[in-house]
């Protein structure tokens, strides 16, 4: 039994006593090593992105922002040869009290619009969520807009104005609950 041992570690030290190195098998353990490794950390990195909390709420304050800048544009674009359809758009663009106030005093507003016949729009400068409540509902937002008047004898007015904007968030959708003009610095606010 012993000679056959002696016999069997004698063959099995053969190529390593020889000298000879074989590269490919070794050359495959290490790439198989090192794509193993590369693709629990790509693994790991994805499952952490995926369940990241931050993402969405990245997510729902872009959305309340586009929402929000979108709605003090509505508010303050007005067309008096299609007053209906724009009045439409402003109460389709908010919810809660300053939608009851709008479709209150609908009637009375389209009236005074009509009759001063003129055109406003407005355009977005820029804006920001200064409030998030992602699990409440709730955001407020500052847009800085330009709105422009023009008038039935052809006099053109441009204005900046900056907007403080609650809005709430109803049936998947943020909607401005709330609108005000932004202190301008130096002003005291309330």
């Amino acid at each position: 039994m012993r000679g056959r041992l002696e016999h069997l570690m004698e063959r099995a030290a053969r190529p390593f006593a020889t000298g000879r190195f074989r590269p490919l098998p070794a050359l495959a353990l290490a790439l198989t090593l090192v794509a193993g490794g590369f693709a629990a950390w790509a693994g790991q990195d994805w499952y952490r992105a995926a369940h990241d909390d931050r993402a969405a709420y990245a997510a729902q304050r872009d959305a309340a922002l586009a929402a929000g800048e979108q709605a003090v544009q509505n508010l303050n674009t007005l067309d008096h040869r299609d007053v209906n359809q724009g009045l439409d758009l402003w109460e389709s663009s908010t919810t809660g009290e300053l939608h009851e106030q709008l479709s209150s005093g609908r009637a009375e507003f389209a009236e005074q619009v009509k009759q001063a016949e003129t055109v406003s729009t407005a355009r977005v400068l820029s804006g920001a969520v200064t409030e998030l409540d992602d699990r409440a509902g709730r955001a407020r937002v500052l847009v800085a807009l330009r709105v422009t008047v023009k008038a039935s004898d052809g006099a053109r007015t441009d204005k900046d104005s900056r907007m403080l904007g609650e809005l709430t968030r109803t049936e998947g959708r943020w909607k401005l609950s709330a609108l005000g003009q932004a202190p301008v610095g130096g002003t005291p606010a309330g």
